[in-house]
């Protein structure tokens, strides 16, 4: 005689995983604190007005654009090889310093007219010969890093070449502060881009400045981004890449090559570095050879954000990462000297909260 065994329910309940409703109660808990905080800051102790939080989020609009096209490096160069190039921001540093060398040469040859040089006599010129250089010098920077640093420790284990990125970011720092000397110089913009000047809009019975070189900056971030953007999903380069980031061994049997992929990708990532240096020096006017340090942290938190190896989520990560910090302390009432804790504290909560970032990460069959 056979037992009787007690069916199994034909529906089970999901439990929710303790540590998941651990961390959702603490996001609630947390969300509301800050929301609280920002209503009290700005609706009732009203501290800044109307004109304030636009110069503000002007201020973060232009800095989102730069970290984007910084972020947007480490998000290619991670969707390909899935190793997290903590050089990049020297690379920018190297694009900022070719921008200045530019703008310095142009500004002792004189033009037709002896009393007003080459830079100011063709300022629209010197600028584009300033991002082509600053562009090719970080382009060919990426190219030389991939060559020497990171090919041949491609089938190593994944921390090998973390650390060999570590090491090549105080490399370039300390090759910099030997060729370039640790002072930190200021930039000469050509006289129609002069810093602190621009259009005035009134708001609120104020003067809102929006700069030029804000302008130039954000709408040539904007450009590139709509540029790369187009080259990855419409080219045939891109086709390769993004072949190439999906699976490597079946792409080389589709006859692609691998190697030239990958180099091309970390040229692409050194020139949009190098084009957000340049706009780096040419809106915040000084470059040093630790200027590219922190901001290449902070893109990198910028594509955390967004959702590492997802060119989208970089871009939506640059620019709210800028506009965070530059009206979070404003909307906390903290002192703005603590911007930077802002931007690493939104890191740690994005790796806490949403570790895929806000539009998810890529994740291909070699990760997975």
């Amino acid at each position: 005689m056979k037992s009787q065994e007690t069916p199994a329910p034909l529906i089970r309940k999901n439990k929710i995983p303790f540590a998941t409703l651990a961390r959702t109660v603490a996001a609630i808990i947390l969300f509301g604190l800050l929301i609280w905080r920002v209503y009290n800051v700005i609706f009732v102790n009203a501290l800044y007005g109307a004109d304030t939080w636009t110069r503000f989020a002007i201020s973060g609009l232009i800095l989102g654009g730069m970290y984007a096209l910084i972020a947007i490096g480490y998000t290619l160069v991670y969707g390909i090889l899935f190793m997290i190039n903590f050089a990049h921001g020297e690379v920018m540093m190297l694009g900022c310093f070719s921008g200045y060398f530019v703008f310095e040469a142009l500004r002792f040859i004189p033009s037709s007219n002896p009393e007003i040089s080459i830079l100011n006599a063709f300022p629209i010129p010197a600028i584009i010969v300033a991002f082509l250089v600053g562009m090719i010098v970080s382009a060919v920077s990426g190219y030389f890093l991939e060559k020497l640093a990171y090919r041949p420790l491609r089938k190593a284990p994944r921390l090998v070449p973390l650390i060999s990125a570590i090491g090549a970011s105080i490399f370039l720092q300390n090759a910099a502060q030997m060729l370039f000397g640790p002072q930190r110089r200021q930039y000469e913009n050509p006289e129609i881009f002069m810093r602190g000047t621009g259009w005035e809009i009134p708001i609120s019975g104020s003067s809102v400045m929006v700069t030029y070189t804000g302008v130039l900056s954000f709408v040539l971030s904007i450009l590139l981004m709509i540029a790369l953007f187009w080259l990855v999903q419409k080219t045939r380069l891109g086709q390769s890449m993004r072949a190439v980031a999906e699976n490597k061994q079946a792409a080389a049997l589709m006859g692609i090559d691998v190697d030239a992929v990958i180099s091309k990708t970390f040229i692409i990532s050194g020139a949009l570095a190098g084009a957000a240096g340049i706009m780096w020096g040419i809106h915040n006017g000084l470059v040093n050879h630790y200027i590219g340090f922190l901001p290449g942290i902070k893109a990198f938190t910028a594509a955390v954000m967004g959702g590492i190896g997802n060119i989208p989520g970089a871009m939506l990560g640059g620019m709210l990462l800028g506009i965070m910090e530059s009206l979070g302390p404003a909307a906390l009432g903290i002192d703005f000297q603590l911007k930077d804790v802002i931007a690493f504290t939104i890191l740690v909560l994005v790796l806490i909260f949403r570790p895929t970032g806000l539009l998810g990460e890529r994740l291909t069959e070699e990760k997975l």
